[in-house]
Protein backbone atom coordinates (compact mmCIF):
# COMPACT_ATOMS: atom_id res chain seq x y z
CA UNK A 1 0.00 0.00 0.00
CA UNK A 2 1.44 3.16 -1.16
CA UNK A 3 1.11 6.76 1.02
CA UNK A 4 0.11 9.60 -1.11
CA UNK A 5 2.44 12.56 -0.22
CA UNK A 6 1.05 15.55 -1.46
CA UNK A 7 3.36 19.09 -1.95
CA UNK A 8 3.26 22.05 0.53
CA UNK A 9 5.57 23.97 -1.29
CA UNK A 10 7.15 24.10 -5.20
CA UNK A 11 9.35 26.61 -5.62
CA UNK A 12 12.11 26.83 -8.48
CA UNK A 13 15.25 29.25 -6.93
CA UNK A 14 16.16 32.51 -8.59
CA UNK A 15 18.93 30.81 -10.46
CA UNK A 16 16.96 28.19 -12.00
CA UNK A 17 19.58 25.63 -10.94
CA UNK A 18 17.53 23.76 -8.19
CA UNK A 19 13.74 22.89 -7.55
CA UNK A 20 12.64 23.09 -3.84
CA UNK A 21 9.74 20.86 -3.03
CA UNK A 22 8.09 20.14 0.12
CA UNK A 23 5.84 17.41 1.02
CA UNK A 24 2.64 17.63 3.63
CA UNK A 25 4.47 14.82 5.99
CA UNK A 26 7.55 17.45 6.77
CA UNK A 27 10.16 16.08 4.34
CA UNK A 28 11.64 18.82 2.01
CA UNK A 29 14.53 18.48 -1.14
CA UNK A 30 16.02 20.80 -2.87
CA UNK A 31 16.54 19.73 -6.28
CA UNK A 32 19.36 20.44 -8.68
CA UNK A 33 18.49 20.93 -12.34
CA UNK A 34 20.94 19.05 -13.80
CA UNK A 35 19.94 15.84 -11.53
CA UNK A 36 16.26 16.51 -12.93
CA UNK A 37 17.37 16.69 -16.48
CA UNK A 38 19.00 13.46 -15.85
CA UNK A 39 16.67 11.12 -14.42
CA UNK A 40 13.56 12.74 -16.43
CA UNK A 41 10.82 10.59 -16.17
CA UNK A 42 10.09 11.09 -20.38
CA UNK A 43 10.59 8.23 -22.77
CA UNK A 44 13.34 10.06 -24.27
CA UNK A 45 15.36 9.25 -20.88
CA UNK A 46 13.56 6.07 -19.76
CA UNK A 47 13.05 4.55 -23.08
CA UNK A 48 9.93 1.89 -22.97
CA UNK A 49 11.73 -0.65 -21.00
CA UNK A 50 14.88 -1.07 -18.68
CA UNK A 51 16.83 -1.56 -21.27
CA UNK A 52 16.64 1.32 -23.58
CA UNK A 53 17.17 3.69 -20.71
CA UNK A 54 20.06 6.39 -21.65
CA UNK A 55 22.75 8.20 -19.78
CA UNK A 56 22.37 11.80 -20.51
CA UNK A 57 25.68 13.52 -19.75
CA UNK A 58 26.57 17.24 -20.90
CA UNK A 59 23.36 18.24 -18.53
CA UNK A 60 25.93 20.13 -15.79
CA UNK A 61 24.97 23.55 -16.32
CA UNK A 62 21.42 23.33 -17.49
CA UNK A 63 18.64 25.34 -15.92
CA UNK A 64 15.29 25.05 -15.34
CA UNK A 65 12.77 27.72 -17.18
CA UNK A 66 9.69 26.48 -17.02
CA UNK A 67 7.34 24.50 -14.15
CA UNK A 68 3.52 23.93 -15.57
CA UNK A 69 1.38 22.20 -13.44
CA UNK A 70 -0.11 18.74 -14.99
CA UNK A 71 -3.99 17.93 -13.54
CA UNK A 72 -3.07 18.07 -9.49
CA UNK A 73 -0.82 14.74 -9.84
CA UNK A 74 1.96 16.49 -11.28
CA UNK A 75 4.49 19.02 -13.21
CA UNK A 76 6.01 19.04 -16.47
CA UNK A 77 9.48 20.68 -15.99
CA UNK A 78 10.82 22.64 -19.32
CA UNK A 79 14.72 22.96 -18.96
CA UNK A 80 16.89 25.27 -21.23
CA UNK A 81 18.19 22.75 -23.69
CA UNK A 82 14.39 22.77 -24.15
CA UNK A 83 14.01 18.92 -22.90
CA UNK A 84 10.06 19.19 -21.77
CA UNK A 85 8.71 15.80 -22.47
CA UNK A 86 8.99 14.48 -18.76
CA UNK A 87 5.57 14.04 -16.16
CA UNK A 88 7.17 14.22 -12.59
CA UNK A 89 4.67 13.57 -10.83
CA UNK A 90 4.71 13.83 -7.03
CA UNK A 91 5.91 10.48 -5.89
CA UNK A 92 8.21 10.37 -7.90
CA UNK A 93 9.77 13.60 -7.15
CA UNK A 94 9.44 12.19 -3.54
CA UNK A 95 11.23 9.09 -4.89
CA UNK A 96 13.99 11.61 -6.35
CA UNK A 97 14.63 13.37 -3.30
CA UNK A 98 14.63 10.70 -0.77
CA UNK A 99 17.02 8.14 -2.63
CA UNK A 100 18.97 11.47 -4.21
CA UNK A 101 22.59 10.50 -3.02
CA UNK A 102 21.86 6.91 -3.74
CA UNK A 103 20.53 7.71 -7.02
CA UNK A 104 23.36 10.96 -8.10
CA UNK A 105 26.18 8.35 -7.25
CA UNK A 106 24.35 5.77 -9.78
CA UNK A 107 24.21 8.18 -12.16
CA UNK A 108 28.16 9.70 -12.23
CA UNK A 109 29.58 5.78 -11.56
CA UNK A 110 27.11 5.45 -15.00
CA UNK A 111 28.68 8.10 -16.61
CA UNK A 112 31.99 6.99 -15.66
CA UNK A 113 31.88 3.67 -17.03
CA UNK A 114 30.44 4.97 -20.59
CA UNK A 115 33.57 7.02 -20.72
CA UNK A 116 30.59 10.36 -20.77
CA UNK A 117 31.22 13.45 -18.97
CA UNK A 118 28.37 16.62 -16.81
CA UNK A 119 30.33 19.14 -19.00
CA UNK A 120 28.64 20.37 -21.80
CA UNK A 121 30.37 19.79 -25.11
CA UNK A 122 32.36 22.40 -26.65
Amino acid sequence: MTTERWPRELRLAKDRRSLHIAFDDGASFDLPAEYLRVTSPSAEVQGHSPAERKTVAGKKNVEIIGVEPVGNYAVKLVFDDLHDTGIYSWSYLYELGAGCEEKWQAYLDELGAKGLSRDPRR
